[in-house]
């Protein structure tokens, strides 16, 4: 097998890598969706158990969690090479490092950022030219969208294990912003953060996004409790029907893959389309009401 070195600006050192890998593990769910779009879904040999698209991901052999791996299993597997992710995954890519051909890849922080990593995957596997063409189709994408002229303010949610919101180097924040809105915390200095709900109702957001965890079945009746429980009936994004759950069962704005731009951007874009005239009357004080808070908000028409 013939092998190259690639520097790997993670860790800092090169990184041996065979011309054409055809024992590939993916533990990103981003990098693994890259991966089928560039036609490696064959060399793909394992995958962690959040790597869930396209759906013939699921098929694949399951290895781990997003931070944790069963070495035995991976073993068995004889990669020749894994792809991880920086961020919550980092030490476990380190980690591998050890015993295993790993190639990090720095977490995106912004939408330029997720067309980037593409161009590094393709860059390591040797598939440059259909790399930059998914690239180029993405971008093409991008320049189709338009920003709102209201600049709303969005309070985002996930559910990671408990309430997480993200800050200034959270490429979710950027899409945000790239498509007109701000979000609340978009000025701490951070990836990600836990949000103060006491202090979220105070901020009184024009909108709400929220993304229940990954294969829950968390329903409208779910979330409209959610909302009782935490008593923001009164909060403005509630008041006006702005707020919204993002289509599941899987990873939506988690997920910074290539559907990300293709599918999660243009539901935000639509979504937010939706509320513009109410955040106007909103904020000029009128009571008028342009979404209703059931089956008219803005997220139950909107496809992804």
């Amino acid at each position: 097998m013939k092998m190259r070195s690639v520097f790997n600006e993670v860790l800092g050192k090169d990184v041996p890598i065979p011309e054409e890998p055809h024992r590939i593990v993916s533990l990103s769910p981003a990098i693994t969706e890259s991966l089928f779009l560039l036609g490696l879904g064959k060399e793909i040999v394992g995958v962690s158990a959040f790597c869930a698209r396209p759906p013939e991901a699921r098929n694949k052999r399951k290895v781990g969690s997003y931070s944790t791996t069963n070495i035995d299993v991976l073993r068995s597997l004889k990669p020749d090479l894994i792809f991880t992710i920086t961020g919550y995954q980092r030490p476990l890519g380190l980690k591998l490092t050890d015993e295993f051909s790993v190639y990090p890849i720095a977490l995106p922080v912004s939408v330029s950022g997720i067309v980037d990593t593409i161009i590094k995957v393709g860059l390591v596997v040797g598939r440059v030219d259909e790399a930059r063409n998914l690239a180029s189709s993405l971008l093409r994408s991008l320049a189709k969208l338009r920003p709102v002229q209201t600049r709303p303010r969005v309070y985002v949610e996930i559910d990671l294990g408990g309430p997480v919101s993200f800050g200034a180097y959270s490429y979710i924040v950027d899409a945000f912003g790239y498509l007109g809105a701000s979000t609340l915390f978009d000025g701490v200095m951070s990836e990600w953060l836990t949000p103060d709900l006491a202090k979220v109702q105070e901020m009184d957001p024009d909108v709400f996004v929220y993304e229940a965890k990954m294969y829950s079945k968390f329903s409208r009746n779910d979330f409209e409790r959610m909302i009782d429980k935490r008593g923001w009936r009164g909060m403005r994004a509630i008041r006006s029907g702005n707020y919204m759950k993002t289509p599941g069962p899987l990873d939506f704005l988690a997920h910074h893959g290539p559907s990300f731009i293709t599918e999660v951007l243009p539901w935000i874009s639509a979504n937010l389309s939706d509320i513009k005239k109410d955040t106007q009357s909103q904020r000029s004080g009128s009571s008028s009401k342009i979404n209703g808070p059931d089956s008219n908000h803005p997220g139950s028409h909107v496809k992804p």
